[in-house]
Formats: C-alpha cells, structure tokens, sequence
C-alpha cells in the first residue's frame, strides 16, 4: 500500500504511525507543507493521513497553501482513498466534507478519557476503540459531524471528538500517534497554549508517565490495522 502524509510544522510528524507504516512493508512518502514541497497526484496514494499543527483551518493568508490542501484532501475522498485525519487534519476532513469547524467552549490538552457512543458500533473502526480510553489531547476548535458520518468519541471538554465516513475516512480530534519525546515538542513549541484552564494539564502533567503512551501507540496501530494498513 502507498501511504502519504501531510505534515504542517516541522515538529509534528507521524511519530508512533511512522514505524508501524514501515514495519507493515507499505511505502510511505510525505508533503511538508511548511516548506512549499508540492503535493502528489491523487492517483500516487492508497492513504491519506493528515497530521496537526498550530494554525487553524482558516487562517488562509497566513498560510496559502491550506486552499490547495482542502481540494487535495477533497480529492482523495471522492477517489475512494482511505483518509485518517488527526487535529487539525480532522478539522480539515470536517470542513471539506461540509460540516461547521469553529472554537471549542474550552481547550483541551493533556490526559483526558474519551467515551465511545454507540453510533461506533458496526462499523470500520469498532474493534479499535473501548467503552473508554486515556487519550492525549491538544486542541481549541471541534467540529460538527458531517452527514452521513458517524460520531466516534466523546470527553467531558468536547463532544465531538472524532468521526467515520464511509468506513473509510476516520478523523480523530485527539492523538493516538504521539509519544513522550513528542509530547515534550509540542509542549516546547505551544508553550502558550499552556494557560492553566480548566482542561489545560502543565508538563509535568502530561509526561509524568511514558507507559500512557506505549498503551495510545498500540490503540493507534489498532486502528490502523482496521483501516487495512
């Protein structure tokens, strides 16, 4: 299988999906919007995952190229590719597939569980997720759930945390992906997200213990195996 990945800052990268990618036999190749590589054709890629970063959907003039990347996800959808989305790469799923993207109530990061809802059940993704699960969260906007999708978690701070599309597509607004040593890159670079609120743990916090991160890992290559990878 031909994997590609969009990477929108340089300190959010695939992380713990990387070596399973690679482990699996599948070749993988990536865009690094931040330094104007250009995208591929559809046509290359059997999947399509799209990773986080800081800016928001619509910050448009700050960064041009998120328009090119809309239509190119966009494309990948309506060519039948499987699409994993993650942080803002789930918000751009959302927004592409026509739902509303727009701030959360509270922001979200640290250690926080997640609940699956019963709309989950029977379809791609129901063998990966519990009835509840420590995840690692690092976001200010949500979503509302596209039609014809299929709400797949909830927490306390956000009650759309992620979705399924045609048992293909699959947007999680939290992280499965990240480990302790990119935990602490986010935490160097967004150090002004940290701003003690409600949902808001600090460092100590989040990197406390490494093994909440082996266990997310293995949710993550969970996942991925459901998706076919």
């Amino acid at each position: 299988m031909k994997v590609h990945y969009l990477q929108h800052v340089a300190f959010e990268g695939l992380s713990s999906i990387a070596p399973y990618v690679l482990e699996k036999g599948h070749a993988l190749s990536s865009t690094r919007l931040f330094e104007g590589e250009a995208l591929p054709s559809v046509d290359e890629l059997d999947c399509l995952i799209v990773m986080g970063g800081p800016m928001g959907i619509f910050d448009h003039v700050e960064y041009p190229w998120l328009e090119t990347e809309k239509t190119f996800i966009k494309e990948a959808i309506d060519e039948g590719k499987v699409v994993l989305g993650i942080c803002l790469g789930a918000q751009l799923i959302a927004d592409v597939l026509g739902a509303e993207v727009y701030k959360n109530e509270d922001k979200e990061i640290g250690w926080f569980d997640i609940y699956r809802p019963a709309e989950i059940k029977g379809t791609i993704v129901d063998s990966a997720f519990p009835e509840k699960l420590e995840v690692f969260h690092w976001h200010g906007d949500t979503f509302d759930i596209p039609k014809g999708a299929q709400l797949l978690a909830s927490s306390e701070a956000c009650l759309h945390q992620g979705f399924v599309f045609e048992d293909r597509v699959v947007a999680l607004q939290f992280h499965l992906e990240t480990t302790a040593d990119s935990a602490a890159a986010l935490i160097e670079h967004c150090a002004n997200d940290l701003d003690g609120s409600r949902f808001v743990q600090n460092k100590e916090e989040m990197l406390q213990d490494e093994v909440r991160f082996v266990h997310i890992n293995q949710v993550m290559s969970q996942l991925l195996k459901c998706l076919g990878l």
